[in-house]
């Protein structure tokens, strides 16, 4: 449940259809459903007021159309989701919310209790994340999994593709984080994070978040113990799939 229920929030979908790593995704099948299908499902699980996906893609807004969803269309240039976010809460019927939680649409595993622990930081953070501890050693090298050193007020230091902290003297208790692919922002700070360039970080690792750290401002990171697997390639594809038929989630 919302703690201030005065605070209206949305979870906003961005949903490109141009995927460079595996083409068309959004629209590929999982078990008699669309990538995007799935992820509007788990969304709509959530306690947030509103679940809207932001597309550049007709199809994709007939598929969400179909299923009774709603969905808005966005520009084909936008480089981030954040950014076709940004757009989105434009649309006449998006400006009363307050918080908007950004559910990455190739994240069909999303736990709706994880948005709504995001949800219940609206308004007292600006900008919110998530992560989970990795034990296994090749997550741990798959640049395809983005991790994250936190300090100790558990707000992110950095995200990265690669291994960090970098574990020097092979310490045993290293512990490692990956990020997973939810954020949550005040209206208010949604409008000057779309409003910055790209920054150096940001476009070297390719990870969005970094535009906000390189501008000074703070992520408050939220721990979970939910395996999320963004679908990036064929092999998660498969292992989403698998998962998911075997559940008949």
């Amino acid at each position: 449940m919302l703690i201030n229920k005065n605070i209206k929030t949305a979870v906003i979908i961005p949903a490109r259809l141009k995927s460079t790593r595996l083409p068309n995704k959004m629209i590929l099948d999982i078990c008699g459903k669309s990538l995007i299908q799935r992820v509007y499902e788990r969304a709509k699980l959530s306690i947030a007021d509103e679940v809207v996906v932001a597309t550049d893609s007709e199809i994709i807004f007939e598929i969400i159309h179909k299923i009774g969803g709603k969905a808005v269309l966005t520009s084909e240039k936008h480089q981030s989701g954040t950014d076709r976010i940004a757009e989105a809460i434009e649309n006449i019927n998006l400006k009363d919310f307050d918080f908007i939680v950004n559910v990455q649409g190739d994240e069909p595993l999303i736990d709706p209790n994880l948005i709504n622990k995001i949800i219940n930081l609206a308004g007292k953070v600006e900008f919110a994340s998530a992560m989970r501890k990795i034990n296994n050693l090749d997550e741990i090298n798959n640049s395809n999994v983005v991790k994250v050193v936190i300090n100790k007020f558990d707000e992110a230091i950095y995200f990265s593709r690669s291994p960090i902290p970098f574990n020097r003297d092979k310490n045993l208790n290293i512990k490692y984080l990956q990020h997973i692919g939810i954020y949550g922002y005040s209206r208010e700070f949604l409008k000057i994070y779309s409003q910055m360039p790209e920054t150096y970080l940001e476009k070297t690792e390719k990870l969005e978040q970094l535009r906000a750290i390189e501008n000074g401002y703070k992520i408050k990171m939220v721990e979970t113990e939910t395996i999320s697997i963004g679908v990036d390639t064929i092999e998660d594809l498969e292992r989403v799939r698998k998962i998911i038929c075997d559940q008949k989630i």
